[in-house]
């Protein structure tokens, strides 16, 4: 079971995350709805997995990103993003995301990116 913070500014996209993850046998330890809480609720929770909108009211999830990594480099960040955001998701790798989820996501897609990052936090 790992320690995970899902934020999206769409309470229905957090609850559809948040049912499947538990189902795999994971903690959901924080829910934000954007940028700043995100970077609130890191700092209180330090989940050891943050999956994050990217596109997202006061504060979007590539300037929360910067931030959360400013704050712990090692952070595991998975970004979601709707189709056609290349060059949003190009700027989240560069600013150190682990993985990219497109929208709308299938259940083997969470699967395979989730495993991928929690495996190479282990490295």
């Amino acid at each position: 079971m790992r320690r995970i913070m899902i934020v999206d500014d769409a309470a229905f996209m957090r609850a559809l995350l948040k049912d499947y993850l538990i189902t795999l046998g994971h903690e959901i330890v924080a829910e934000g709805s954007n940028g700043q809480e995100a970077i609130q609720l890191y700092k209180r929770y330090k989940p050891e997995l943050v999956t994050m909108d990217i596109t997202m009211p006061e504060m979007d999830g590539i300037s929360a990103l910067k931030e959360i990594m400013k704050f712990d480099p090692r952070a595991s960040v998975i970004m979601c993003s709707a189709m056609g955001q290349q060059q949003m998701v190009l700027d989240a790798i560069r600013a150190g995301a682990k993985d990219f989820l497109v929208k709308p996501f299938s259940n083997e897609r969470i699967v395979e990116a989730v495993d991928r990052v929690l495996l190479s936090r282990k490295g």
